[in-house]
């Protein structure tokens, strides 16, 4: 590591102003900033400054440690949920794990490659540093979307995201909305098809010619959306293959779904880990969970036929679709989200709330989290401004009446 730190100190005056390559400079920057700390500090005479190791860039890894569980376990679901499709009774680990692989690794190359080409482009226009966030964004991009979704599809949802939700907004820290739901936005309503969750979503293709491909006759569909085209009280979840699914299948995330969403317990393992390095708010995330199980609660009392998601338990509405993941990564994002503490309890009830009631009484939507996390992104500047101000207003009458009993 030494004589990295030696090399890059050595050919860092040709990134500098009047070097061969100072067009470049923000290049150079990127990949230093990231390899090492920086050792500057604000330009402000007798000042104390003190250093630790934790800035964005370090904060966004540990985002990403704490989303390998959902990755891991994304490609080895992408083939068991393949070799299910085939109907294969036999399950090699290596095998389901290097398809899943195969199959996930176009996805994450084209949301990195697309996305840091713009965060590159933008920054050497304005002669700035590369900014750090899409390190989190490019992985969760993938994670959320149908394994099956076309690359094509990606590379523009992943475009749109980053241009109009994030640069034309300033960059890192001042989109006001969650690039990666944006992106998500962009293909439900640009592809539905692809992304409604009443199509196909077990990847179908053999990648890179391993495994064997499915049939093009071949149809699925999630749980969530198998629910919603059932009528009356009992209503049942089932497999690729026609078996039924139960609670404890759906929190392990042996089910169809997105790619890093099917899984509560890598999610909850990727909690623990953003909560004990002091990464993510716990209020916000635990606001979320008490949101959507206290509203399913309630539709579940007053379950209809025309609405048949209501009769799903409050424990299986979080558990499935993309709830968990949204409360746990998403609706956590410190950039887009409520920063008072009163506030971040309300904004994360509010998520789940909605997200509830949108999956419920949107019968041709039968997934909102995405949209909850999104409109709520918008409300997040207003409950901390109203939070504020009722503190304000408070301690002025607690200040009047100190002022009256002295008198």
């Amino acid at each position: 590591m030494a004589s990295l730190r030696k090399y890059l100190d050595k050919i860092k005056p040709k990134f500098e102003p009047g070097g061969k390559l100072h067009a470049l400079r923000s290049v150079y920057d990127g990949f230093e900033t990231f390899l090492y700390t920086p050792r500057t500090t604000s330009p402000i005479s007798g000042a104390v400054h003190i250093h630790d190791s934790i800035d964005s860039k370090r904060t966004m890894i540990i985002v990403v440690l704490a989303l390998l569980p959902c990755l891991f376990f994304g490609m080895y679901n992408t083939g068991y949920q393949h070799w299910l499709a085939l109907g294969d009774n036999d399950f090699p680990f290596w095998s389901l794990l290097c398809y899943g692989f195969l199959t996930v690794l176009p996805r994450l190359l084209v949301s990195y490659i697309v996305g840091l080409g713009i965060e590159f482009i933008s920054a050497q226009i304005k002669g700035e540093e590369i900014q750090e966030g899409y390190l989190v964004t490019g992985i969760l991009i993938p994670l959320i979307c149908p394994a099956e979704l076309p690359l094509w599809m990606l590379a523009i949802a992943v475009a749109f995201a980053v241009i109009f939700a994030k640069e034309v907004f300033g960059g890192t820290g001042y989109n006001i909305w969650n690039v990666a739901l944006v992106a998500r936005a962009f293909l439900f309503f640009a592809y539905p098809a692809q992304m409604s969750g009443d199509k196909v979503y077990v990847a179908t293709d053999a990648p890179f010619g391993f495994g064997e491909p499915l049939s093009d006759a071949f149809t699925g569909a999630t749980p969530l959306g198998q629910i919603a085209t059932q009528q009356g009280p009992n209503i049942n979840m089932s497999g690729i293959d026609g078996h039924l699914i139960d609670t404890w299948q759906s929190f392990i995330g042996l089910i169809p779904g997105s790619f890093g969403e099917t899984s509560m317990l890598c999610i909850l393992i990727g909690a623990l880990i953003l909560l004990a390095a002091g990464v993510a708010s716990w209020r916000v995330m635990l606001s979320v969970f008490v949101g959507g199980l206290f509203m399913s609660w309630i539709a579940n009392i007053f379950a209809t036929p025309l609405y048949p998601v209501s009769y799903v338990n409050p424990l299986d509405q979080i558990m499935l679709g993309g709830f968990a993941f949204a409360a746990v990564f998403m609706a956590t994002d410190p950039v887009t989200g409520a920063r008072t503490k009163v506030g971040k309890y309300i904004y994360g009830l509010l998520i789940g709330m909605l997200a509830i009631v949108i999956r419920i009484y949107n019968n041709g939507y039968p997934e909102g989290a995405m949209l909850a996390v999104l409109l709520m992104n918008c409300f997040a500047p207003l409950i901390d401004y109203c939070v504020v101000h009722a503190n304000m207003r408070r301690r002025t009458r607690r200040l009047s009446a100190k002022s009256s009993s002295h008198e």
